[in-house]
């Protein structure tokens, strides 16, 4: 499989050309950055911190270069890569987070056209959480209160992540809730009592923190933790990588990680 990466030389960037490059099957080919960017005309493993691989960055998609684009950009330059690769009929893996309704139906409707895998997580461990957390709502249902905790680094623009969101997606169709009606995004001053049925966000942005999820089910007497905890970018890289070769042989559709997994 020929490879391209976009945003190549960001955090998230050169650690997918880490993770291409300890996978045989996958050659990258390409790899991009935005025209006003200092690392163009740069070589792709020198920018990683391995040995030069003679991918240059470039400012632009070759389309007869590559066969699939994995993208960890922004929402902007997202919609611009899911136009392009549809129009071109490439397979794209997208970790972009912060996607709106419009994005969100953009990715939904070139399903239609091309194989590509949405994910706001690529976490292998992850998304086994999000199983876990099917599973404990469906038990516990209404007799616990639940808040999803998340943590990250001083950079990231989002809140609450496209990982909490999802926990929260998750939890409140195991319980047959709306999360857009029962999701309450932080709290100050005179709250009231917890509502019961609410599903409380809380968000820290702090330091060089990669990414830390929990959920929490609170009862009277006890309660459940689901904890997440990545160290390294290299867990979302891997991830990304892996959903790649997954969807080499597939036929157009929107997929998740849940499918790359196994888990649908």
């Amino acid at each position: 499989m020929r490879l391209a990466i976009a945003g190549a030389a960001g955090r998230m960037g050169r650690n997918l050309v880490l993770a291409a490059r300890e996978n045989p099957a996958i050659e990258l080919s390409q790899a991009f950055e935005r025209a006003d960017s200092a690392a163009l005309g740069s070589d792709a493993g020198v920018l990683a911190g391995i040995e030069a691989n003679g991918v240059i960055v470039a400012d632009r998609l070759d389309p007869a270069a590559f066969d699939t684009l994995v993208d960890f950009t922004h929402p902007v330059a997202t919609a611009d890569n899911l136009a392009f690769c549809r129009t071109h009929g490439k397979r794209l893996v997208v970790g972009t987070t912060g996607c709106d309704a419009v994005l969100e139906q953009a990715l939904a409707d070139a399903g239609q056209v091309i194989p590509l895998v949405y994910a706001p997580n690529m976490s292998v461990g992850v998304n086994l959480c999000l199983q876990l957390l099917q599973t404990a709502a469906a038990v516990l249902g209404d007799s616990v209160d639940i808040e999803i905790i998340e943590a990250h680094h001083r950079h990231k623009v989002d809140a609450p992540s496209g990982t909490a969101l999802k926990m929260g997606q998750v939890i409140a169709e195991a319980l047959g809730r709306d999360l857009a009606q029962c999701a309450v995004y932080g709290r100050e001053g005179q709250t009231g009592a917890r509502a019961r049925e609410t599903i409380g966000f809380e968000t820290i942005r702090a330091g060089d923190i990669v990414g830390e999820h929990t959920a929490l089910f609170a009862a009277d007497g006890e309660r459940i933790e689901i904890t997440h905890r990545a160290s390294s970018r290299m867990n979302f890289a891997r991830g990304a990588i892996r959903a790649c070769s997954w969807l080499a042989d597939r036929p157009a559709g929107l997929y998740s990680m849940q499918d790359v997994l196994g888990f649908d």
